[in-house]
């Protein structure tokens, strides 16, 4: 009994010992050849780079690894935005997942024994000519990401660059567009909000302060002007009633004394068609209370003189001039 217990012990071994040989030669031998099988070589020794299938899965499982990450950020960062904001940071957050992208594919690579150093070699020049032609992308993306991060322009705003003047209703990545007074889509590279002065006329609130000037005759009552122009703006149904709109006495002009009618409004995007009624009511009531808006004149008076002028290169000029019957002459 004892000599069959320990036969079958020895055989017990022996088969163990089978199966691990043949585990490690046969099956781990070939994975370990599948797993080694080159996808793509390039370069000869030293400065071989041979992409396998196991850098391939090594890869796949870095990628599965960095989304879950990424997308872990992502939820952490905007789980107490509103949705505008959401909206925005994942705009931004694509960038940098690409960015993120890369940079795992240079770690795997390195850390499975590819030499990326003769690959980042060989394509500095691409990415140098690369960088020289896409410089301003780079730079309407910059200015894309600091847009979103300091709030200095959001959908909805009414803003004025280089002279004209729009509703954002959309910020990209790389550009920002508007819609003009004209009905008219503008769009505009979202570097030129780093290196140009924009106006935004609603950051802080949607009132913005608007004017209407006029002149009118020296000898108008000053106090009458004030009192229509007030009337005028009191009387248009889209300007606000608080703040209360005001008129200045700003100036003796050359030819009129001169007004400011200033007032406010909600929605500054329509603030010609304001003006140009507030305009048609202020020349009519004028002309009821005969105030006259003066054009530009100038009062120019001649003198008799029987000195010659002598010019260059000619002769004298005898500039005896008669005496006007008006000595003074309007334009």
């Amino acid at each position: 009994m004892v000599k069959i217990l320990a036969l079958l012990f020895v055989l017990q071994e022996e088969t163990v010992d089978k199966v691990k040989d043949i585990i490690e030669e046969d099956v781990w031998g070939t994975i370990k050849e599948w797993l080694g099988f080159e996808l793509i070589s390039v370069g000869k020794e030293p400065n071989h780079i041979g992409f396998t299938v196991g850098h391939l899965i090594i890869l796949i499982i870095a990628f599965i690894l960095t989304s879950i990450l990424l997308k872990w950020i992502r939820v952490l960062m905007t789980r107490k935005m509103e949705g505008d904001d959401k909206l925005k940071f994942v705009s931004v957050f694509k960038f940098i997942k690409y960015i993120a992208y890369i940079v795992v594919v240079l770690a795997t690579m390195s850390a499975s024994g590819i030499n990326i150093t003769v690959l980042l070699t060989a394509s500095a020049a691409l990415f140098v000519g690369l960088g020289l032609a896409l410089q301003e992308v780079f730079q309407d993306v910059i200015g894309g990401i600091l847009i979103m991060i300091d709030k200095s322009i959001s959908a909805g705003d009414i803003i004025e660059m280089d002279g004209r003047v729009g509703r954002v209703f959309e910020i990209k990545l790389r550009t920002t567009r508007a819609l003009t007074r004209d009905d008219k889509v503008i769009i505009i590279p979202n570097h030129k909000f780093i290196t140009d002065t924009v106006y935004n006329y609603t950051q802080n609130h949607k009132t913005t302060r608007e004017n209407v000037k006029v002149g009118v005759a020296y000898g108008s009552d000053t106090r009458q002007v004030e009192k229509i122009l007030l009337e005028c703006a009191v009387a248009h149904p889209e300007i606000l009633k608080h703040p209360k709109p005001f008129a200045l006495f700003e100036n003796f002009g050359d030819s009129s004394l001169d007004f400011g009618l200033y007032f406010f409004v909600r929605d500054s995007f329509v603030d010609p068609r304001i003006k140009s009624a507030l305009r048609y009511a202020i020349d009519d009531r004028f002309r009821e209370s005969g105030i006259t808006i003066p054009f530009p004149q100038r009062d120019v008076h001649l003198f008799n003189t029987a000195n010659p002028v002598y010019t260059p290169n000619k002769t004298a000029v005898n500039t005896n001039i008669e005496p006007l019957k008006n000595d003074m002459i309007d334009e």
